[in-house]
């Protein structure tokens, strides 16, 4: 069985949902990333959180989300021989 999700709806009135920053793309991505931004910083969300959040499969997403916002992970050469062992099994190699 597949993921749960719970949907959040958030009312922005129209004429100033045009004028919100990034209004041209996805907005509920980018509220969500900003959440996890936030959260992150404060550290009231682990890096595991915001992938679960954020729906990433892997830990380097997580990474070059944090990296996006300037934000430097706690990522090591371990974590990146763990991600990629974990490719090599996707991929049956």
């Amino acid at each position: 069985m597949g993921p749960q999700f719970m949907n959040v709806t958030v009312h922005i009135p129209d004429n100033a949902a045009a004028d919100l920053p990034g209004a041209d793309e996805d907005l509920s991505t980018k509220l969500l990333e900003d959440y996890a931004i936030e959260h992150y910083r404060s550290g009231e969300l682990t890096a595991h959180q915001v992938k679960g959040l954020m729906g990433f499969d892997t830990d380097l997403e997580v990474d070059g989300l944090l990296k996006a916002h300037g934000i430097s992970s706690d990522f090591t050469l371990e974590d990146l021989q763990r991600e990629q062992a974990a490719l090599d099994a996707l991929l049956g190699e």
